[in-house]
């Protein structure tokens, strides 16, 4: 079969080739491939900056934000020929931790998970691929087109769920929510708030192309002023923070209103240097019981919230997302930025 490989540590060893067809363990599903996302890890590890083969060879078959089709199920297992699925990316390590052993593996505490597509595992990016069923998670059939946002939703999912979690310590009931970005992560963290109800607001640098009117569509209200400006007109009770800049992250720290949450999901780069008056934001936290939290990955209870929560969704606007659609056989351009692109998958 063909699948999209890559050597990790080698800058541009992205290929599509020719490789052993899978042959599922006792209890597994046989799924038949139909599109993997790409975002910025999958960028990384092609740039040759990220990723780790499995152990004996020096290739990996690229690909963790899945969409397929079941071809075979074993009888008990929950999944039936025909239907539409996703896999769990990460699995707990060989030896696990508190927090894997409870079916917390997006928490390992040890480091020695693996991942699909990105740490040790071969990922999802092939015409047929195998899941065991406790990493997999059903998708309403309307959601063919759309399915593989499941992955990129089930991470504001579990940032949505750790703001809940974090505000629960005391009385919570937050009306205002800023996103800051409006890539992919951004506009189905919006999504989910608007799903619960609360006002919106999104801000990113662009005026023009797709984002604002996506943010729009929604129903939520987009921005593409200062940073420090929005954060003080909005006085957002909760902050996720989508794009790891350095500025937004500061920004964000001391900008929502008392008791109010920030969220970390963006990963910044290292390397640059600010100057900051630390005892400002320290002040700022302390006394208004403020609370930030990091949060990244998720495990299968996030999938399943991100699996009901597509299904809710306008399949329209989740296909307007969905900017670019690569074929297989030229996967390699699904690596190269384009203006205006927001979410880029390859057609398997």
């Amino acid at each position: 079969m063909r699948a999209l490989t890559v050597r990790p540590g080698v800058k541009g060893s992205v290929a599509v080739r020719d490789v052993p067809d899978p042959v599922p363990a006792v209890g597994d599903l046989l799924v038949q491939g139909l599109a993997v996302g790409v975002c910025g890890t999958d960028r990384e590890i092609v740039r040759g900056e990220y990723g780790w083969a499995p152990p004996g060879r020096d290739w990996l078959v690229l690909g963790h934000e899945s969409l397929g089709r079941v071809r075979q199920a074993p009888p008990g297992s929950g999944f039936s020929a025909g239907d539409l699925v996703a896999g769990v990316v990460r699995r707990p390590d060989p030896e696990p931790c508190g927090a894997c052993a409870r079916g917390e593996f997006d928490m390992c505490r040890n480091g020695r998970y693996t991942e699909r597509g990105i740490k040790e595992v071969d990922g999802y990016g092939a015409q047929m691929w195998c899941v065991e069923p406790d990493y997999a998670v059903k998708l309403e059939p309307h959601l063919e087109r759309v399915g593989v946002l499941v992955e990129p939703t089930s991470v504001v999912a579990k940032a949505w769920e750790q703001v809940e979690r974090v505000g629960a310590r005391s009385w919570f009931e937050p009306h205002r929510v800023l996103v800051t970005g409006a890539g992919p992560i951004g506009l189905l963290a919006a999504l989910l708030g608007v799903q619960r109800g609360l006002e919106v607001h999104v801000l990113d640098r662009v005026t023009e192309g797709p984002k604002p009117s996506l943010v729009r569509e929604l129903g939520a209200i987009y921005h593409a002023k200062d940073a420090e400006e929005v954060i003080s007109d909005v006085c957002p009770d909760v902050i996720i923070e989508a794009t790891g800049a350095n500025e937004l992250v500061l920004a964000s720290l001391t900008g929502t209103s008392p008791y109010g949450v920030v969220c970390l999901t963006g990963v910044s780069p290292v390397g640059r240097r600010m100057t900051v008056d630390a005892g400002a934001v320290n002040r700022e936290i302390v006394l208004q019981n403020d609370a930030v939290v990091g949060s990244v990955n998720a495990n299968l209870r996030h999938y399943g919230q991100a699996a009901d929560a597509l299904a809710k969704a306008d399949v329209s606007w989740l296909e307007s997302m969905i900017t670019r659609r690569v074929p297989r056989e030229r996967a390699s351009e699904a690596f190269t930025p384009q203006p205006d692109a927001i979410k880029v998958i390859i057609e398997l």
